[in-house]
């Protein structure tokens, strides 16, 4: 199980949009500008096996997403398209010059609503294992939190002792480095775990609205999913796949969390996408 060190990422916060987010930037600022958000429930630490390697060929800045890691929380901006308008908004105060975008997990649908409502303010999406079908096809502690009548389970819940049981089963060759591992549980302490399912609890409202808009999507879009994802199936990417005109789907043999259990065949992915494969999709 490979592991590594999170020195790699030099992290600093910066207020946008008004409230304080947790960054990551590269060294220098290459061509193909590339935004990368976070996970859940994971943090922008989850990109360190691949961030050397993508480093090396595009200017990468890494963000925790308001609400998930250690970024300040806003209510109103726990949704996928209140957090896609947050993402332009982003790119505007940054300077970005149309990014790439990797979004995997919660980022996915974000994104998507991103370029559905700003053309062109994009130059290309990677996204995957984010529920995006609807009707719903999501599984294990996903659909449970969806389902769920309301927050107060989840607030009773100890987050260090589910979460911390959830990511040592989840994933299968990546061993979290310790210091990883402690910034994903300090991440969604408290009230924190419980408050961020708002997002995805957002999801029976916010994913029909979703699947109109994907046809109109003309930014091309590289879709990862993973065969064995229990949370998200792969069913997801193909949905997507059947509606986005500009698209390429790869399905990895892995689970859930390909961006560190698989992260050399995920990087090869996003290379070879933003080197040149986005201007050439439907595969």
């Amino acid at each position: 199980m490979s592991t590594t060190s999170s020195e790699a990422m030099q992290v600093r916060f910066r207020t946008v949009d008004g409230i304080t987010i947790r960054c990551a930037e590269s060294d220098e600022r290459q061509d193909n500008p590339m935004l990368l958000t976070n996970p859940w429930p994971e943090s922008l630490y989850a990109f360190l096996p691949i961030w050397q390697t993508l480093s090396q060929h595009s200017y990468l800045l890494a963000i925790d997403l308001p609400g998930f890691g250690q970024s300040e929380r806003r209510n109103d901006l726990l949704s996928p398209r209140a957090m896609g308008e947050f993402l332009i908004r982003l790119i505007d105060e940054w300077g970005l010059n149309t990014p790439h975008i990797v979004a995997p997990d919660v980022g996915t649908p974000a994104a998507l609503f991103a370029a559905a409502l700003h053309p062109g303010k994009l130059r290309s999406l990677v996204v995957g294992s984010g529920g995006t079908a609807y009707p719903l096809q999501v599984g294990g502690v996903l659909k449970d939190i969806i389902d769920a009548p309301d927050l107060e389970a989840f607030r009773a819940i100890d987050p260090r002792v589910t979460l911390g049981a959830s990511l040592d089963k989840g994933h299968e060759h990546y061993r979290l480095p310790a210091e990883v591992r402690e910034d994903y549980l300090q991440s969604y302490e408290g009230d924190r775990f419980a408050e961020s399912t708002r997002y995805v609890r957002s999801y029976p409202q916010e994913l029909p609205v979703l699947g109109e808009l994907l046809p109109g999507i003309q930014t091309p879009v590289q879709l990862i999913f993973s065969r064995r994802d229990d949370l998200v199936p792969p069913i997801n990417g193909e949905y997507l796949h059947e509606r986005l005109p500009n698209s390429k789907l790869d399905i990895l043999d892995t689970g859930h969390y390909a961006w560190e259990d698989v992260a050399d065949q995920y990087a090869a992915i996003i290379l070879a996408w933003i080197m040149g494969g986005y201007r050439n999709t439907r595969v």
